[in-house]
């Protein structure tokens, strides 16, 4: 088996297991904490935002990546659990899947405790959503998260191990140093890749607002670093929910929606359960169909946690296809 695939099965086992950290414990808590301190009043916000858009990033990549690399050298078993455990901490499928479960189940229930709890999903005002409200944004959530959360660290990680790969066998000419594992090498920076990623859309994530001035790099990169994970998300969507003409459908609404990237997941999955999901001031997709039912809602986050399963069988399949064969010792 490659050392790539085995990173990606153990991803996969690791969330079905433990789905994420504690959150005084997680490393994406311990970079927020890095990028927190931004969040205020700059003479010259936006080099600010540029700058650190350029460190912070690359600082958690290469801190993963030299972490994974000194573990692979003692044994390339141990680049492949370090490079495992670097793609858990960056992918979020588990933990997702089950908060959505938890508001759907409360609409029905205590809608003010939904509303409350919606906030782990969604960061907006939920104080005069109706019960259907709450359903759309967690059909959102889930569906515009996937990407985030899943399909972007993901597939950095397959496509950065798979470049690694073929680059450093490639020949005499590209060819590493004798004490470098071209095997390790590409698990290394595949988790750098994911890292990477993960730390542009948390960045984004905290301060990717209009209201901050300081975000607007973070915000551009986002956007930039989603184009294609947005877009493949909605296709595996389109897949788990055997509709591929939802897509088309999404294409059309995209104009609804102010990102140039979550129109895509969300559209999809508004079209292939015929459902409306509108965010109150900002958008409105199939404006004709009506808000989520809480079934409608349970078979999203369905939907969803089997497009989450095809993007892990996708990256572990191209891995295992493209990687080299080693030897576990």
């Amino acid at each position: 088996m490659s050392l790539s695939a085995g990173a990606v099965g153990l991803a996969l086992a690791l969330d079905a297991a433990v789905g994420e950290p504690p959150t005084r414990t997680h490393p994406v808590a311990w970079f927020g904490r890095l990028v927190g301190p931004l969040d205020r009043a700059w003479a010259h916000p936006r080099v600010v935002g540029v700058l650190a858009t350029v460190a912070l990033p690359l600082a958690a990549a290469l801190a993963v990546g030299v972490a994974v690399a000194g573990a692979g050298a003692w044994r390339p078993v141990a680049g492949a659990v370090a490079g495992g455990v670097a793609l858990f901490l960056t992918t979020s499928l588990r933990r997702l899947l089950a908060v959505a479960r938890e508001v759907t189940a409360l609409t029905e229930t205590d809608p003010e405790a939904a509303r409350s709890e919606l906030r782990a999903l969604a960061g907006r005002d939920a104080a005069a959503l109706s019960p259907g409200e709450v359903r759309s944004a967690v059909v959102e959530s889930v569906a515009e998260n996937l990407a985030d959360g899943l399909v972007a660290p993901l597939g950095a990680f397959a496509a950065l191990a798979v470049a690694a790969d073929a680059v450093l066998s490639a020949g005499p000419l590209s060819a590493p140093p004798a004490s470098v594992d071209p095997a390790v090498a590409a698990v290394a920076l595949g988790a750098a890749g994911a890292a990477w990623v993960k730390a542009v859309n948390t960045m984004d994530s905290m301060l990717g607002y209009r209201s901050k001035p300081v975000g607007w790099a973070p915000a551009r990169l986002d956007d930039a670093v989603m184009w294609l994970p947005a877009r493949a998300s909605a296709v595996l969507i389109a897949a788990a929910a055997l509709s591929p003409g939802s897509l088309r459908a999404a294409h059309r609404w995209l104009d609804r929606v102010p990102s140039p990237n979550s129109g895509w997941p969300m559209g999809t999955v508004a079209a292939a359960l015929s459902v409306r999901l509108v965010k109150p001031g900002a958008y409105d997709i199939n404006a004709d169909a009506a808000l989520p039912t809480v079934d409608d809602a349970e078979r999203a986050v369905r939907r969803v946690g089997l497009a989450g399963g095809l993007a892990y069988l996708g990256a572990g399949a191209v891995t295992y296809l493209t990687g080299g064969v080693v030897t576990w010792v």
